[in-house]
């Protein structure tokens, strides 16, 4: 495990803003409230090998919010996946980084997502292919057992669960006993058309989560230790139940970004130069504090 991981997710979330930079619109706020996640991931917990993106014993990770692409692909880059300097084609025209994940275009991403919900169905096929493939069956395999079994890690939004198929999906998780599969939800309390709240109100997420089988916490989602430490302790609750794991994040959508912290509307955003430049100097400021 990276011992400064509030210091790379500094680093992501300037990267982050430097690939909307480019382009001068994205889906900025969803993106940036994931960066303290995917810099946890890609700095010591994912087992991975970015010299050889396709290696079979890696652990996955499905965005299923794959609007949170431009942070994903900072962080790729970031590991040497591929060289930042493709960052700025951020969809463009016949760019290998779309707008949303794609599997077939981008080095190291392992689900095309985007379609919300799906990325759940998605990335339970692969925890249980993942079982699968280490010679057990996924109600009995342990991922504790001998023989090492890849993890699947998952992203999803709050939004996100509005979509019935979520639902269906951490049912058949639970049954399946997927204590590969790690969820993280973005609990930002934001969707595309506004407040949670106000569209369809989830509720205490955390409780329903954990009523559906998963051993649930809850965490500070722009805290990285907090976050690692979870990462750490799922799966240790009942040991015998083997169930999947859910950590929920309570974050800010659009987190460090100067003009879309605080907008209800932050989804998918334009910007001018000069409200980047601003963004950019808050980031680097940050990098400062943490580093000190």
């Amino acid at each position: 495990m990276n011992q400064n991981l509030p210091l790379r997710a500094a680093e992501l979330r300037l990267e982050t803003l430097r690939v909307f930079e480019a382009r001068g619109f994205g889906h900025v706020g969803g993106a940036m409230s994931v960066v303290e996640t995917l810099a946890v991931l890609y700095n010591g917990v994912m087992r991975i090998r970015p010299e050889q993106p396709d290696w079979p014993e890696r652990d996955r990770l499905v965005c299923s919010k794959g609007h949170a692409g431009p942070a994903v692909y900072a962080a790729l880059a970031a590991r040497g996946y591929f060289g930042k300097d493709l960052l700025k084609t951020l969809n463009r025209p016949g760019t290998t980084l779309p707008s949303h994940c794609d599997m077939n275009k981008t080095p190291g991403v392992d689900m095309t997502t985007g379609s919300l919900g799906q990325g759940v169905s998605t990335a339970i096929g692969l925890a249980m292919g993942q079982k699968l493939r280490a010679g057990g069956s996924p109600e009995t395999m342990s991922a504790s057992a001998g023989t090492r079994v890849p993890r699947t890690f998952l992203i999803i939004g709050d939004g996100e669960c509005n979509e019935g198929q979520v639902w269906e999906g951490l049912m058949l998780a639970a049954h399946q006993k997927l204590d590969n599969l790690i969820v993280f939800c973005d609990n930002n309390g934001q969707q595309l058309d506004g407040y949670i709240k106000n569209v369809l109100d989830t509720g205490d997420l955390a409780e329903k989560f954990a009523a559906f089988g998963f051993f649930t916490q809850s965490v500070d989602g722009h805290d990285a230790n907090a976050i690692a430490e979870a990462i750490s302790s799922a799966g240790k609750g009942d040991a015998t139940s083997r169930c999947p794991s859910m950590i929920v994040l309570k974050t800010k959508k659009g987190y460090g970004c100067t003009f879309a912290e605080d907008q209800e509307f932050n989804h998918h955003i334009a910007f001018t130069p000069e409200q980047m430049a601003e963004a950019l100097a808050a980031a680097q400021k940050m990098i400062g504090e943490v580093s000190a």
